[in-house]
């Protein structure tokens, strides 16, 4: 809990309901009036001298607004929910750094993960199977080396990211765009369980039950990369939201790497634009370990995660630079065709190979 009285938690948390006063206005309302119990009770007149609309100051007097930051409070009062304020101590000093930093966060699950290094992971929702491998590898390695992951819960890699995390018994953040009430996407919920059943947080700016909405999933992305050291982009298209994430990234000075894939795979694009804008290209996790050895917290061995798959068969050797198809693998490897689809049936079984799309590629 917040050094704060309740009366000023109250108000704090019925000025965080007003739909359009932002970080930077409320920022602004803090430090005119000095405390939020002061703002509430200035004149309309008041907040509008401070440029502020006069829809946020009639919003104040809101039954919902009290009724919400009542039941925000009841809330708090269940064991591993959080409120932490931007003058708060627990408050994630990388986070502050931003100039629209969220004033409020809600937090469930062990507090003490946004004190530590964090690395963040993200990539397409639509990842192909390689992509989801290299995703829970890298996010393993990262997490047996001491780093919290952080991704945004979402499907594809954000959620082949918690999972690796957790399989290595490391620490994962999720950073929610939508209320901590209103989990999205719903075929994650068990996911998000496991997050905080496992030592894990779930983080969200945004008030308890705000549904799904299009607009705050690209402002979350702020909160993702201010909460970390670095950025890992693994599997993403030109138009891929992750691509804000590592701008962002960029522009808040924290490092931004890239895994690099087929020059054939859409998904790969995004990586490769990243590269040449000057991202560190990643084959293995070496290569994102060895310039943050200081933030390292943890000494056990770490497991090396790579790029791409270990060939033990020689159709692997063939699929390790990039997918190609059935025909295009026969006339490379001299076999039969039958007898090719064959092995490449043998080795998608032991999980091996994927197909999509007509062309195979190596999993991990």
């Amino acid at each position: 809990m917040p050094a704060c009285s309740p009366a000023e938690l109250e108000a704090r948390l019925r000025l965080h309901f007003i739909a359009e006063l932002g970080p930077k206005r409320f920022a602004r309302l803090i430090a005119a009036f000095g405390d939020a119990a002061s703002a509430l009770s200035a004149p309309a007149s008041a907040w509008r001298a401070l440029g502020l609309p006069a829809s946020c100051a009639e919003q104040r007097r809101d039954a919902s607004i009290r009724l919400h930051a009542e039941q925000a409070m009841a809330w708090l009062e269940a064991d591993g929910n959080h409120l932490l304020m931007w003058d708060s101590p627990d408050y994630p000093a990388l986070l502050a750094e931003l100039p629209d930093a969220p004033p409020l966060l809600y937090v469930s699950g062990d507090l003490s993960l946004l004190e530590r290094p964090q690395l963040a992971m993200v990539g397409s929702r639509r990842a192909s199977h390689v992509g989801l491998d290299n995703a829970h590898a890298f996010a393993r390695c990262l997490a047996a080396g001491g780093f919290v992951v952080t991704s945004g819960l979402a499907l594809g890699i954000d959620g082949a990211a918690h999972a690796g995390a957790l399989a290595a018994g490391g620490g994962t953040v999720a950073v929610l765009g939508t209320g901590l009430r209103q989990l999205y996407p719903r075929r994650h919920q068990a996911l998000a369980r496991r997050i905080v059943e496992q030592g894990g947080a779930l983080v969200s700016e945004l008030p308890l039950d705000c549904a799904p909405q299009a607009a705050n999933f690209p402002r979350r992305n702020r909160i993702i990369s201010g909460l970390s050291l670095g950025v890992l982009v693994v599997e993403a298209s030109p138009s891929s939201g992750s691509l804000i994430t590592a701008r962002l990234a960029a522009e808040q000075g924290r490092e931004v790497y890239a895994i690099p894939g087929s020059i054939h795979h859409p998904g790969a694009r995004g990586c490769h634009e990243l590269i040449r804008q000057g991202a560190t290209l990643v084959e293995n996790v070496e290569h994102i370990l060895e310039g943050l050895r200081g933030w390292q917290v943890s000494t056990q061995a770490v497991p090396q995660a790579t790029g791409t798959a270990q060939a033990k068969h020689p159709l692997l050797d063939l699929l390790v630079a990039s997918p190609l198809t059935s025909e295009a693998l026969a006339v490379l490897s001299g076999r039969p065709l039958p007898a090719l689809l064959a092995e490449l049936t043998e080795l998608e079984i032991d999980g091996l190979v994927s197909c999509e799309e007509g062309r195979w590629s190596c999993r991990r």
